[in-house]
């Protein structure tokens, strides 16, 4: 008798045991959490809402859950292990992560173009060049005449913040001696669309991923006049965090994201996205394709 009693009070405590690693597992309700830390750039657009909601009607016991931030933001967020998957778009940036093996695979999903934009007026004169020639317009023009010509940064350490600082140092100045500090040069520290509106209460230069610009146009002054060409190419990525080094983050529901984005549905939703509300395509897919590069 008391042998039963106590196969049964173990039997109680193995199935209570069972039944909290299933809640903790799967989340009050059934459901479990998906945490992206994603560029702000993708996140302004809206491209995010539309395949949250048709990711999780095909999932819908995953909850998705998005942090927006910018690159350099996002992978800190995946080196501590607080997110499951980061969704970014700086190369250099991203190998870096995955060669700390802080992050598994890179999967490019999409890609547009950064774009050079500035006040109609272009008092730097920067219509009709390159990205270096803009830049090294703005840096000259904004030296002789900071009143009139200003320039403003993300300087957040994200995607588009490293693409700046690259095409500064492509033009021969040095970013941190002669570019940050100036009057002319200012430093918003917030995400894309935020600088935008900042640029254009300042009729200033700045540099913009094309996505979040033609979301916003509608609601500034500001005219793009680079647009094209390798220094402005724009390529977006996913990584899920790698589970060997924290094992809390859930890689299931990470690769279910990675695996439906990069879905006949999902580039077609990548590749559709502004067509309606902007009249005018955000992305290109990018599934499956050699990355471009130019």
């Amino acid at each position: 008798m008391e042998r039963n009693t106590k196969i049964a009070l173990l039997a109680v405590i193995v199935i209570a045991i069972v039944a909290v690693a299933g809640l903790a597992f799967s989340g009050f309700g059934g459901k479990q959490t998906l945490k992206i830390a994603t560029t702000t750039s993708l996140e302004d657009t809206g491209l995010l809402t539309v395949l949250e909601a048709a990711f999780e009607k095909q999932n819908p016991n995953i909850d998705v859950q998005f942090i927006a931030a910018g690159t350099g933001q996002s992978l800190e967020y995946g080196k501590k292990g607080d997110v499951d998957l980061v969704m970014v778009h700086s190369k250099t940036q991203e190998q870096k992560f995955i060669n700390e093996s802080y992050g598994t695979q890179r999967n490019v999903f999409a890609y547009n173009y950064f774009y050079i934009v500035g006040p109609a007026s272009d008092p730097a004169q920067i219509n009709g060049t390159n990205a270096t020639e803009a830049f090294k317009q703005i840096n000259t023009t904004g030296s002789a005449n900071p009143d009139q010509v200003k320039f403003v940064s993300r300087g957040d350490n994200s995607g588009t913040h490293n693409r700046e600082i690259q095409i500064w140092n492509k033009t021969g100045a040095d970013y941190n001696t002669t570019i940050q500090g100036q009057k002319w040069y200012i430093e918003s520290g917030k995400g894309m669309g935020d600088t935008l509106n900042l640029a254009n209460e300042k009729t200033a230069y700045t540099l913009s991923d094309s996505g979040t610009y033609l979301a916003y146009k509608g609601n500034i002054t500001l005219v793009p006049f680079v647009t094209q060409g390798k220094d402005l190419l724009n390529i977006y990525s996913m990584i899920p965090v790698n589970p060997e080094k924290f094992s809390n983050v859930n890689y299931n529901a990470s690769m279910k994201w990675v695996d439906f984005v990069l879905s006949t549905e999902g580039q077609n939703i990548v590749g559709e996205y502004g067509k309606e509300k902007y009249g005018q395509q955000l992305f290109i897919p990018l599934a499956g394709q050699a990355e471009p590069t130019k």
